[in-house]
């Protein structure tokens, strides 16, 4: 059989080598000691001399901002922000300093924290610097938490957050570190809520197929309880991502495709509002047309509207059978338009994975495979048997009819097994070819019949770049992520790479997509928002905002830009 010589040579060669390249990265920044990105972390603002002026300078230009903020409402700025440091992340900015103005803890809220939390809570420098500072992010800080604290109940958290509004102190809730926006930047300083502790599995209801959890939990470590209840939860983004986090981002994965995405998946939550008031935003019934859908307003606010305590879920039944299978093309357009007519066909896929030849290439080197490295689709069929091989046959035949060659199928569970890891780890093999870089993620998604034209524009572009970029893709439902890899202590790599990035997303609006289909906005994607969305909508955002958090201590600083005002 074709597969067998395929998986082989799949399997043969060297060690893996991309789990101690994982293991490198995410301890880097732990041992770090220095602090030269951190300027501002133990300091505290004095007043000058010129702060006596301040009054009349304001008056002085206080008419003409007016006429200027009448003028053009779209650039409108926050009250209560001090803009002399903060400018990042508004319309056009390609700053990726995440500024703020460091907020003053006072000794009495640290004492009520620690009345609070016990030993679960520290200011030890390189902890801070670590919870600041996120893993996966090119972006750079200023500041860092003052406290981070590990609550281990929703009362603590409740309690936390009452006193840090009481005194004005931001909050900044944290989960597995897996996210690329910058959602988790203390660009204020502040508290750095790490829910990691929260992680129980409160109820499971098998004949409902539902699991109450707490935010801290792993996807994964879920599943592995899940599974010999003959349940799974199908949402799977990186490894390392909790519940929490993945609601708070709105995320999805290779399965969102079939299953949906995290606000198809969530029945309801408990979460903790900025003045220490916990709600539950639903019931545990399927569907509920009782009164304002809070639930999805709270996923994807990321952070900004609460804490979150308890997940409910809507939990799938583990397939009977399954069927992986793997394509070459010769062009990326021609394995795009097979995942489009794939999907026109009617075929439920379980997943639809578009890798270029690039990344091929990288998991190759991280893995020590030997695929071939041209623009690769990855598919996986779910039923019964027979039904799960009849998909299979009828793709082949899609396949043949655009270009489609050395079309091979797994069934065995290691071998399926093996190639979603592989694809799970996708980041990591491409830091198997320059370990010393870092990468900016696009997230671009766009209607469905429109995926090819704009990863053939893309891929134009990325090829003639100096840069290494590799192209992975939810082909399925239109969205596409590239790994654009810069040298950190070369500037003009990292202005090349934002332009790459720049013209990913322009051209997917002008298509009417979005600038991210599942990473979320955090610090990185809020320049883009008013293009997308309109003022109109962001200038709503932002009333929300200002009803529930008043004060703006809730992980200010992210998703609305801050040239919004109303």
């Amino acid at each position: 059989m074709a597969f067998s010589y395929w998986f082989s040579r799949l399997r043969s060669s060297s060690k893996p080598i991309c789990s101690n390249i994982r293991s490198s990265l995410f301890c880097k920044h732990r041992t770090q000691s220095n602090t030269t990105d951190v300027l501002n972390s133990d300091k505290r603002q004095t007043h000058s001399w010129t702060s006596s002026f301040l009054p009349m300078a304001l008056a002085i230009s206080a008419g003409s901002l007016a006429l200027q903020t009448q003028n053009n409402p779209s650039i409108c700025e926050t009250p209560g922000i001090d803009h002399r440091h903060v400018s990042f992340g508004g319309n056009g900015s390609t700053d990726y300093v995440a500024k703020g103005s460091n907020k003053y803890v006072p000794q009495e809220l640290i004492d009520e924290l620690k009345a609070i939390c016990q030993d679960n809570m520290t200011m030890d420098f390189d902890e801070r610097y670590f919870h600041g500072k996120p893993q996966n992010s090119f972006h750079k800080i200023v500041n860092i938490p003052d406290v981070v604290i590990f609550p281990r109940s929703e009362e603590e958290v409740s309690k936390i957050v009452k006193f840090c509004n009481k005194y004005k102190v931001p909050i900044v809730p944290y989960g597995g570190a897996t996210s690329l926006e910058g959602h988790t930047l203390s660009p204020n300083g502040g508290v750095c809520i790490d829910m990691t502790l929260m992680k129980s599995i409160k109820s499971l209801h098998v004949e409902d197929m539902d699991v109450v959890v707490e935010p801290g939990i792993g996807w994964i470590e879920l599943n592995e309880f899940l599974e010999p209840y003959g349940l799974f939860f199908p949402l799977d983004p990186g490894p390392g991502a909790t519940i929490g986090g993945m609601c708070a981002t709105r995320c999805s994965g290779s399965l969102a495709v079939r299953y949906g995405t995290m606000r198809d998946n969530v029945i309801n939550l408990k979460v903790v509002l900025a003045n220490g008031d916990v709600v539950k935003t639903g019931s545990r019934a399927r569907k509920s047309a009782a009164g304002y859908d809070l639930t999805r307003l709270m996923i994807g606010s990321e952070g900004s509207l609460g804490v979150i305590t308890e997940v409910t879920l809507r939990l799938q039944r583990i397939p009977q059978y399954s069927v992986v299978a793997m394509c070459n093309f010769p062009t990326i357009k021609d394995a795009a338009e097979v995942a489009i007519a794939t999907m026109l066909s009617g075929i439920q896929v379980s997943r639809l994975e578009l890798l270029d030849e690039v990344q091929v290439k990288a998991v190759n080197l991280a893995n020590g495979k030997n695929l071939p490295e041209v623009p690769t689709l990855m598919f996986e069929f779910v039923g019964t048997e027979a039904y799960s091989r009849e998909q299979t046959q009828i793709v082949r035949k899609i396949a043949s009819e655009h270009n489609g060659s050395d079309f091979v199928f797994a069934e065995d569970p290691e071998a399926k097994k093996e190639l979603w890891r592989i694809r799970k780890e996708a980041l990591w093999a491409c830091f198997a070819m320059e370990p010393s870089f870092e990468a900016m993620i696009s997230d671009v998604c766009v209607p469905l019949s429109c995926l090819a034209e704009l990863i053939s524009r893309s891929k134009q572009e990325l090829d003639a770049s100096p840069l290494l970029c590799t192209v992975i893709a939810h082909a399925g439902d239109g969205n596409f992520h590239t790994a654009i890899l810069f040298d950190p202590n070369q500037e003009e790599q990292r202005q090349e790479a934002e332009r790459l990035n720049h013209f990913m997303v322009h051209t997917a609006l002008s298509m009417e997509g979005t600038c991210t289909g599942e990473h979320g906005v955090g610090t990185g994607k809020m320049k883009y928002l008013e293009e997308e969305l309109g003022i109109e909508a962001l200038m709503t955002m932002k009333r929300i905002k200002a009803a529930l958090d008043p004060n703006n201590i809730m992980n200010p600083g992210k998703l609305i830009p801050p040239h919004v005002c109303f």
